[in-house]
């Protein structure tokens, strides 16, 4: 999911992908559970497999932190989020462009229907394409 750019199938694929990694690495570990468990006679290796476990599960604890995740930083979907709930002159503005000329360039790349008091966001009516059309159109330097 690219900068939270999501095509209207991309995060189901990236899901179902990832099921699929972790049951192969579950059946991986069954059908080798014996050389597994031998394996871990070994100091070395149990401390280096214990240390991941570990590693893991401290990935998930700042999840369990209220306010720590939201807080985090200025990552791309902040951003992306702040543009999103911008309206039109808001876009225009920050594009460099005078509001009615960026409702021009809309109707010449033939997004109809952009209405200047409603965001971003409600203008592409949860359409990932249809965002993204918007946001090159205004963003995107042209010729």
């Amino acid at each position: 999911m690219f900068f939270h750019l999501d095509t209207a199938t991309m995060k189901t694929v990236h899901e179902w992908a990832g099921f699929v990694l972790v049951a192969g690495a579950i059946a991986h570990l069954v059908l080798n559970w014996r050389p597994f468990t031998l394996y871990l006679r070994r100091l070395l290796a149990a401390a280096i497999i214990g240390f991941g476990a570990l590693a893991l599960v401290a990935t998930f604890v700042p999840n369990l932190i209220p306010g720590v995740v939201e807080g985090a930083g200025l990552g791309p979907k902040v951003v992306m989020d702040a543009i999103g709930n911008a309206t039109i002159p808001a876009l225009a503005e920050m594009a460099g462009k005078p509001t009615d000329t960026l409702l021009a360039e809309f109707e010449a790349a033939g997004l109809t229907g952009i209405a200047p008091v409603k965001a971003v966001k409600q203008n592409a009516a949860g359409d990932g394409g249809k965002l993204r059309e918007i946001l090159s159109v205004a963003l995107v330097p042209q010729g």
